[in-house]
């Protein structure tokens, strides 16, 4: 599956700022509505800002260029785009929202989803590299909508692909992050077994010990 799971080795200077424990770009994508299916939903792409410092933890960003960026963060082209990655992660969410619940995706919204990836397949060049071939998107100084072009071909390439039917969402009520499923049996049920894996095994063995009690003193 090309280029679903988008990363560079890149020379930090800010910490990490998101988890990116999805196994694709565009699902780390989507999962930047936290608690997305709850009364409270936590947006994490505040402005454009966030969105930069999501590509750059992605690696989809060039070191430095974020540097370059940064002096326009509050103009309106920023602020335009910000705007249109909102639009094009809430299409993707409801294109693979239909799939983990197994429902048919609704055609307004594969539309939706397809004019963000038309978009972003207008800087699509096939070019040779190490005797073979290999898709890069064009040179792009400083250009606010460049962080998403690799964000709409990881959701393009996963779509279109075999894996698309190991998308899962996580077990967790109160998380609901979705994921790549890449474990032997495809029975992966939490997004990340250290986190809502871990608190549910303690939800259990709390509720087994409790009941244990009751049944004892009864």
């Amino acid at each position: 599956m090309a280029n679903t799971k988008i990363r560079r080795t890149i020379t930090r200077r800010r910490p990490p700022q998101f988890e990116l424990i999805a196994g694709a770009v565009c699902l780390d994508f989507i999962n930047t509505l936290d608690d997305r299916f709850s009364d409270k939903p936590k947006e994490l792409l505040a402005n454009y800002g966030d969105l930069a410092r999501f590509a750059e933890d992605a690696g989809i960003l060039p070191l430095g260029e974020f540097d370059l960026l940064e002096p326009g963060f509050g103009s309106s082209a920023a602020a335009q785009t910000h705007y249109y990655a909102i639009e094009m992660r809430e299409a993707m969410a409801r294109v693979f929202s239909a799939i983990v619940n197994k429902k048919p995706v609704p055609p307004k919204v594969l539309d939706a989803l397809n004019g963000f990836l038309q978009e972003a397949a207008q800087h699509w060049r096939l070019v040779q590299q190490n005797g073979g071939f290999e898709w890069r998107f064009d040179a792009r100084p400083t250009r606010f909508d460049a962080p998403l072009w690799p964000i709409a071909r990881s959701a393009a390439d996963l779509l279109a692909s075999e894996h698309v039917a190991y998308v899962r969402a996580c077990a967790s009520d109160t998380c609901r992050w979705f994921f790549l499923d890449t474990s032997k049996n495809h029975r992966r049920r939490w997004c990340d077994m250290t986190k809502c894996g871990n608190r549910a095994k303690s939800q259990r063995f709390y509720s087994r010990r409790s009941s244990g009690r009751k049944k004892r003193s009864g």
